[in-house]
């Protein structure tokens, strides 16, 4: 018996083995992408591309998998490196320190990417990037601000409703003729505050990057 015993038990032999031999790149280790690189891990995929340029903060510790009070003060592609390779030495892990934007051009070929960006021009680059070198991706919209985990839908970013940030990248797809692409999204209207930073909690920002493990999962295990 071995560590992926249960999942092949569910999806059979074959899956698993198409699971192996896959590349997955998440932009973004924070309270969305940890739970999803932590998702992809668990689950099989061979080798994991992870991008993020931020360090990990004491603020991360509510919502991020990666965040601990050992953890404060390294850089996130690190952190998350050593749990990957902790819950399985066999994975094959290559990580870039950078911040997303339109002058990147990593030389790599994954076989499926997760947006887990905060930034809107950086979504918009990401995306110019996949369509550009023809590789599939699902993207993550607004999970601040949200407690409703039943609002949680999946669909195509022409077919979202209600979240503001799904507004902007539809119309910004559109302007950059972009091809339509599947989003994890909330229909539940953000809660607001009055000091300028996003309230999140893990449970809302986990179900996001468990959801864009899934898709991804069912995807590349077919």
């Amino acid at each position: 018996m071995d560590r992926l015993h249960r999942i092949r038990l569910l999806l059979g032999d074959t899956a698993v083995k198409n699971l192996q031999s896959k590349t997955v790149m998440v932009v973004g280790c924070g309270a969305v992408g940890s739970f999803a690189i932590e998702a992809l891990a668990r689950s099989g995929i061979g080798h994991l591309i992870i991008v993020d340029f931020d360090k990990v903060e004491i603020s991360n510790i509510n919502r991020q998998l990666f965040a601990l009070h050992s953890t404060i003060g390294m850089l996130k592609v690190d952190v998350a490196e050593t749990r990957i390779t902790d819950i399985s030495p066999d994975i094959h892990v290559t990580k870039f320190n950078m911040f997303w934007d339109e002058n990147s051009n990593p030389d790599v070929t994954p076989d499926f990417v997760v947006d887990a960006i905060d930034s809107v021009q950086s979504k918009i680059a990401l995306y110019r990037w996949c369509a550009k070198n023809n590789i599939p991706f699902i993207a993550s919209m607004g999970a601040a601000q949200k407690t409703d985990m039943s609002a949680i839908k999946v669909s195509k970013i022409s077919k979202t409703t209600v979240c503001p940030l799904a507004a902007k990248i539809r119309k910004l797809m559109r302007d950059e003729k972009l091809p339509d692409f599947p989003v994890v999204f909330s229909t539940q209207n953000p809660i607001k505050n009055d000091t300028g930073t996003l309230g999140s909690m893990i449970s809302v920002t986990g179900d996001f990057g468990l959801r864009l493990a899934n898709y991804v999962i069912e995807s590349l295990s077919k």
